[in-house]
């Protein structure tokens, strides 16, 4: 049970059908191992049922979840998985737990820069690493990622750790982008203008600006639609602005939450029935309502939140090339003691 709530959820169910052709069994289930809480998309699943008849189970992996598909192995329940990181789709696909999907509603509803070439796993929803600033104490402008590295912003500025996925995905990005020497050059400067130890979440580090810390923050912008919908949180979600970075150049760095298929899925018909529920225009709708994020599919509304921010350049890098600069990444965060 590595990392993961117990299976009491599983019911395996099929129903055959008889027609003039002879008898065939179409499975009536899809088994979800998800990074996300099942109660949060719990809407979505339903909705997708009470479409299709199609029964979905969810479970929470919190962590662990190449652990336990390895000892599950050819055994797994598994059809999908829902993770919350690029670096967790790729992992997966790097230790041949996914299988390609070749299915043209759901490869031509991803942009490819959002998919695997292969076809292994697909982007379902998008989330922007956007800076917070403090509202009562920040004047000055702020715009790029190049300017948290600036010495004005001296003890200043809040993030979590370096080594956290989302911290990296953002490394790695400008890896891509500027190269290892100048990228190495640009965290150092955002490692001297910490106003502490790196530690906490994404919500604590709006917490953290709210409450005079600091008076920036690196985040992911769904944690502000989470806190705003917190009748307790939302207080420190007014005392903040958010800043898209790098408008007039590539972008604001965009991650996603993905899906791919599981390379034993026992129910892939269902499995492939659910994908294309989730990125057609009915399930990003419900998905980005839910968890405030930004669609993939083009064209789909933003929830209000979102909606109130405007519209903004996302930086396009491919995930497969941001994917491949983290470890040079993360050498760069061990070099420079980022954490320490």
């Amino acid at each position: 049970m590595i990392g993961f709530k117990p299976l009491r959820l599983w019911r395996a169910t099929c129903v055959v059908l008889f027609m003039s052709i002879g008898p065939f069994v179409t499975a009536q289930e899809v088994n979800i191992y998800s990074y996300r809480e099942p109660q949060l998309i719990r809407p979505l699943l339903d909705a997708f049922t009470a479409k299709t008849g199609i029964e979905v189970q969810a479970i929470n992996a919190e962590s662990g979840l190449i652990e336990r598909l390895k000892v599950e192995g050819e055994r797994s329940p598994a059809d999908l998985l829902l993770t919350t990181d690029i670096s967790s789709l790729t992992d997966i696909k790097a230790e041949g737990l996914t299988r390609t999907v070749e299915n043209l509603a759901v490869i031509n509803a991803v942009p490819a820069h959002l998919r695997d070439p292969d076809g292994h796993w697909f982007g379902v929803t998008k989330r922007a690493r956007v800076i917070v600033a403090s509202r009562d104490r920040v004047e000055e402008d702020i715009s790029s990622y190049a300017d948290l590295a600036d010495p004005s912003w001296r003890g200043r500025i809040c993030t979590r750790s370096g080594k956290h996925k989302y911290m990296l995905a953002l490394f790695a990005s400008q890896v891509e982008h500027l190269g290892e020497k100048a990228a190495g050059d640009w965290m150092g400067g955002l490692k001297n203008n910490l106003a502490r130890k790196p530690q906490g979440n994404d919500r604590a580090q709006i917490r953290a600006v709210a409450a005079g810390e600091c008076d920036l923050a690196l985040v992911n912008n769904y944690y502000l639609f989470v806190m705003m919908n917190d009748e307790r949180q939302r207080p420190d979600v007014e005392r903040v602005r958010v800043v898209f970075p790098d408008q007039q150049g590539k972008g604001t760095h965009m991650n996603v939450s993905g899906m791919a298929m599981a390379r034993y899925a026992p129910n892939p018909e269902a499995a492939l029935r659910l994908m294309e529920f989730l990125v057609s225009p009915e399930g990003q709708r419900i998905y980005v309502d839910l968890v405030g994020e930004y669609p993939v599919l083009p064209g789909v509304r933003f929830s209000s939140l979102l909606e109130s921010w405007g519209e903004f350049r996302e930086d396009r890098l491919d995930l497969t090339r941001l994917a491949a600069k983290r470890e040079a990444a993360l050498r760069l965060v061990n070099k420079l003691g980022y954490d320490q």
